[in-house]
């Protein structure tokens, strides 16, 4: 959708000009003539960016007091100050009263419409943040008891308040975004962006571009994620996926907090807290030569390092109950519950935390009522397609069968063993075996203590 830009100006000469290079740029536009036309236009909806004249027709500060009214509205829509009478007092005034840009009459075009391009970006950016916040309805817990999870929540009490760089590495869907989310509420920052940048997600080309911008040809500007982030926090997510060619670049915005964006030619300052995540181990991919040494030790100030869900079982129980609710009460579902766990706390959760949400969603969504032959059905049906559960039967059938059946006796009490916290007396009331059995049973198969 189109930013939309408000005009409002006495000039009808400096509001066709504004009109014609604001709807050129690619933009849509309300023109108001004076004071009061202003008024009904901001009170019809409030514009994405405003541009506002100081002196209309009501006053020598009535721009002023539009301005003041917006941000009475909604704080976070741009408002660009113009003046053909301007001083210093009026600029600082205006600024101080929440102006985006104060800019002098006769203004320079392509000066304005850096401002304009700038305003619009950064109304979009915070309007993203705002909706992106709203809709998470997790609310950025971190839900879990496990030591892992219990160490996650310490470090991150200690470690918000400061302005260090973070390092968050676990398996994919282990929940590496919502602990620096979590990071970023706790801050000094957490009224200012949180700027997400997928690595994975992006072409190698177009990686320089997204993180430090691009100077167009035409006077225009691609701002990248870096001033996007100014203020706040930017996550970059598999950062192991940045071309080496652009590691040295970022090494240098570690160092001095300045870049050049593509084809500038002057250095952005940014006030930016790196937070860096990896689904990989790291120090393989810098054994390869796939990355930077000495940045990872920039950015590894801190380490934050999340287990793997299957490596926390004691967590499943609170994280369905959690889950259940948070979605029940997002949907205006009918709450249910699943009544037997075992079929979950067994399961070996390849998409981590991820895979469990999306399965309750879908438990939520399929399930009429609180049916459990029904809740039953859909967890089977749901976890046997998932690739590393769907053990090879061509696999299995190709071993002799007492290989097969120490296979899978190993597995089971495995399991087992994980699920009961290695507790060896639940574990052997459980699975129907005398305590001395299982220790020889155990043993026999190579399985290790979990205590």
């Amino acid at each position: 959708m189109k930013a939309e830009i408000l005009i409002i100006d006495d000039n009808s000469d400096i509001r066709v000009i504004l009109n014609e290079l604001i709807q050129d740029a690619g933009y849509k536009t309300r023109l108001a003539a004076n004071y009061n036309q202003a008024l009904t236009e901001i009170d019809k909806k409030l514009p994405d960016v405003a541009i506002i004249d100081v002196k209309l027709d009501k006053g020598d500060n009535d721009g002023i007091e539009l301005l003041n009214h917006i941000k009475s509205k909604d704080k976070n829509v741009p408002v660009i100050i113009i003046s053909g009478h301007a001083n210093i007092e009026m600029a600082i005034n205006s600024l101080k009263s929440g102006a985006f840009e104060f800019i002098q009459k006769p203004f320079d075009k392509e000066r304005l419409m850096n401002f304009v391009n700038r305003a619009v970006e950064n109304f979009k950016l915070k309007t993203e943040n705002k909706n992106l916040h709203s809709k998470l309805f997790h609310s950025f817990e971190l839900v879990g008891k496990s030591q892992n999870i219990s160490s996650i929540k310490d470090q991150i009490e200690k470690i918000s308040q400061s302005e260090s760089r973070i390092f968050i590495s676990g398996p994919t869907g282990s929940g590496k975004e919502l602990i620096a989310r979590k990071i970023h509420k706790n801050s000094k920052r957490k009224n200012e962006p949180f700027v997400i940048l997928n690595g994975a997600l992006l072409d190698a080309k177009k990686y320089e571009q997204e993180l430090f911008g691009e100077e167009k040809s035409d006077g225009s500007i691609l701002y990248g994620s870096l001033e996007k982030a100014s203020g706040g926090i930017l996550l970059i997510d598999e950062v192991t996926e940045i071309p080496l060619e652009t590691q040295s670049k970022i090494l240098r915005v570690v160092i001095d907090q300045k870049f050049k964006r593509i084809n500038g030619n002057h250095d952005i300052s940014v006030n930016v807290r790196l937070v860096c995540s990896s689904s990989k181990e790291i120090k393989k991919e810098i054994q390869s030569g796939n990355f930077r040494e000495d940045l990872y030790h920039r950015l590894n100030v801190f380490n934050i390092n999340v287990e793997p869900l299957n490596k926390r079982i004691e967590d499943i129980p609170l994280l369905i109950n959690y889950f259940t609710k948070k979605i029940c009460d997002s949907y205006n579902f009918k709450p249910f519950e699943i009544k037997d766990n075992n079929y979950l706390l067994n399961y070996s959760w390849p998409g981590n935390v991820r895979e469990l949400r999306n399965l309750i969603e879908r438990i939520a969504i399929l399930s009429p009522g609180n049916d459990n032959d029904k809740i039953l059905q859909i967890i089977k049906e749901s976890l046997s397609t998932s690739s590393e559960e769907s053990f090879s039967i061509a696999e299995t059938l190709s071993i002799p069968l007492r290989e097969a059946r120490e296979n899978f006796e190993k597995e089971y009490l495995t399991n087992q063993l994980r699920k009961f916290g290695g507790n060896i007396s639940k574990t052997a009331n459980f699975v129907g075996m005398e305590r001395s059995a299982l220790h020889r049973k155990l043993k026999l198969l190579g399985v290790k203590d979990f205590n």
